[in-house]
């Protein structure tokens, strides 16, 4: 090989070395910008999932039921938000007395990841109206529920029913507890639901303490969180013109569905579509 072949190849050889040290480079550019890209894009989402306000809607829901009933009766609403993408919790509370249910409510609510919706029926709305002042809380829903203002308990609100009104059948306190009378269970809790499944919520009872009767809110939540509530308008337990002076008083948004008090059970679908409604309490 003579002098100008070899200076030849040489240049040759450096221009190659030089474009692969520049492609050599551009791909490592393509790469670090896109981690750059990713690492932001993540940070941005870090920082949107941290400020609840900006969501698009709350997707976890809490559930309180009310007096003697346990939380198994949420068992239809439960499952149509699971299947909707809700993350869902169903508190036990022993309604012994308010601050001990507002106390299991609190549990369960320390558990969740974010914002959630606070679902209350029957007394479990005195409950939600006292446990909704958590932060966690984005807002409450009322489902044939007592919405009390302060100072006022579920005693205070049945004192002087609406003439007229159905009066529930409740026994005579044993020992500090209250019971419905399961012949009439049915006709006044659970007129729409199916027969077998009211028998047994009138055979499984949970007594309701009288103390919880008497349990007085301190600082109503609807006061500053928004509310929607679900008048049943069938209701024999808590009379309709109650649930909708009591929605009207606390500003909710306001559906009404023919059903028995145990709406619940029997329209799980109304429930549900009012709960998904208040999901989109961030939007609004």
């Amino acid at each position: 090989m003579n002098g100008r072949t070899s200076a030849h190849a040489q240049k040759d050889l450096d221009q190659m070395n030089k474009m692969k040290l520049t492609v050599g480079m551009t791909a490592l550019a393509m790469i670090t910008g896109c981690a750059s890209s990713t690492t932001a894009k993540h940070e941005v989402e870090q920082a949107n999932a941290s400020r609840p306000g900006d969501t698009a809607n709350v997707k976890n829901v809490v559930l309180v039921h009310g007096g003697f009933v346990d939380g198994s009766g949420w068992q239809a609403v439960y499952s149509m938000l699971k299947r909707d993408g809700y993350h869902v919790s169903v508190v036990q509370n022993p309604t012994t007395s308010l601050a001990d249910d507002v106390a299991a409510t609190q549990q369960v609510l320390a558990m969740q990841n974010g914002p959630a919706l606070l679902v209350g029926h029957s007394y479990g709305g005195v409950v939600i109206t006292e446990a909704g002042n958590n932060p966690n809380v984005a807002a409450l829903v009322y489902i044939a529920a007592f919405a009390p203002d302060a100072g006022e308990s579920v005693s205070s609100l049945i004192k002087n029913p609406p003439p007229g009104a159905p009066v529930p059948p409740i026994l005579p306190p044993q020992n500090g507890f209250l019971m419905l009378d399961k012949s009439k269970f049915a006709a006044s809790f659970a007129a729409d639901v199916d027969p077998e499944v009211a028998a047994f919520r009138a055979d499984s009872q949970v007594p309701w303490g009288v103390n919880a009767l008497d349990g007085k809110v301190t600082t109503p939540a609807w006061r500053s969180k928004p509310s929607f509530y679900l008048v049943a308008t069938q209701d024999k337990m808590i009379p309709p013109p109650a649930q909708r002076a009591m929605s009207k008083r606390a500003g909710a948004t306001v559906v009404e569905t023919a059903g028995s008090h145990a709406i619940y059970e029997s329209k799980p679908g109304d429930v549900v579509h009012l709960i998904e409604q208040a999901s989109n309490v961030g939007k609004q």
